[in-house]
């Protein structure tokens, strides 16, 4: 999976922060014969430990052989929890560049030909994207060259019952 994130608002206080991303992520199945079946994905989008912006991608279903592409506009406007220090975030806003980090969590059922698995959770952290603050009223893209992405399959292996 990829992600480019244009981000087309950004106004950040010292009690809050207002924030649009044009979300598009890009999903490459090059098995010949697994198809993937995602439920729809929690979006989380953060500069170091601080939340910037939340929201979600819809399921898809996605072929053998195939490249899928998923669009969504994650916007929030919401005070930070109290006792956030933004400071971190506002000096690095002098650099007009912003690293962020993106963490997708979702779950995924997996059919190879006639086996259909359970659905099972699997989040993917993303990090190393670098984000310039828009001017005016264009966006800006994000520059994803050097993004680095763990996909953590997160399965039950015993169930315990008391």
């Amino acid at each position: 999976m990829c992600a480019e994130n244009p981000l087309s608002k950004f106004n950040l206080t010292y009690t809050s922060l207002a924030s649009t991303f044009d979300l598009t992520l890009i999903a490459r199945n090059l098995k010949k014969k697994i198809v993937f079946s995602y439920e729809p994905i929690a979006v989380k989008i953060f500069f170091d430990d601080i939340s910037i912006d939340d929201g979600s991608l819809p399921g898809f279903t996605q072929a053998t052989k195939n490249v899928t592409t998923v669009k969504a506009v994650i916007s929030s406007s919401s005070p930070f929890p109290n006792g956030t220090d933004v400071s971190p975030l506002k000096s690095n806003l002098k650099n007009k560049n912003l690293p962020l980090k993106l963490t997708l969590n979702t779950r995924v059922e997996v059919k190879i030909r006639k086996l259909k698995t359970k659905k099972f959770r699997v989040r993917v952290n993303c990090d190393g994207i670098k984000i310039s603050l828009p001017t005016g009223k264009s966006p800006t893209t994000a520059t994803t060259a050097n993004v680095k992405c763990k996909v953590d399959p997160r399965f039950k292996i015993i169930k315990w019952t008391v």
